[in-house]
């Protein structure tokens, strides 16, 4: 009895098959077109802090990877750089306190054309990344920055 009442409740979930038309499907035979590259493949000079947001959280994750997870300020600085972003809109954070210990966590920034790509890495929180207007200070960041000079 169990076996016919399964029988029949699967049935009900069986595919149904739509009829076959008479009209033929055209085939369609060209080349594909060469892909262009993506916000996710590259850095766009000039791009929005959207376009680039990808590729910055990209070029991050394989920072903290490259790290071993425990990257710095100037590991992020460097790939970002070395990835095509200008370091003269590049902010940082210190990542030693004042009293000389590691920093739970460092902010960096890069100032876009039109918003700031921001993020931030922690061991406790993660990377976490943000587009945020320009500050009216003209920068990203609010606070005490590093000076770039790695």
């Amino acid at each position: 009895m169990a076996a016919a009442a399964v029988i029949v409740v699967l049935a009900g979930c069986a595919p149904q098959v739509a009829p076959a038309t008479s009209t033929p499907t055209p085939v369609v035979t060209s080349a594909a077109p060469t892909p262009k590259p993506t916000a996710a493949s590259v850095f766009i000079p000039g791009g929005t802090a959207a376009a680039n947001k990808v590729f910055f959280d990209k070029v991050n994750a394989q920072t903290i990877q490259a790290a071993g997870g425990s990257p710095d300020g100037p590991a992020f600085i460097t790939a970002l750089r070395t990835a095509g972003f200008p370091v003269d809109v590049m902010e940082v954070t210190q990542d030693i306190t004042t009293v000389g210990v590691k920093a739970d966590s460092i902010q960096f920034s890069v100032k876009m054309a039109d918003a700031c790509l921001v993020g931030q890495w922690g061991a406790v929180v993660g990377y976490v990344s943000v587009t945020a207007p320009v500050l009216s200070t003209g920068k990203c960041l609010i606070g005490e920055t590093r000076t770039i000079d790695f």
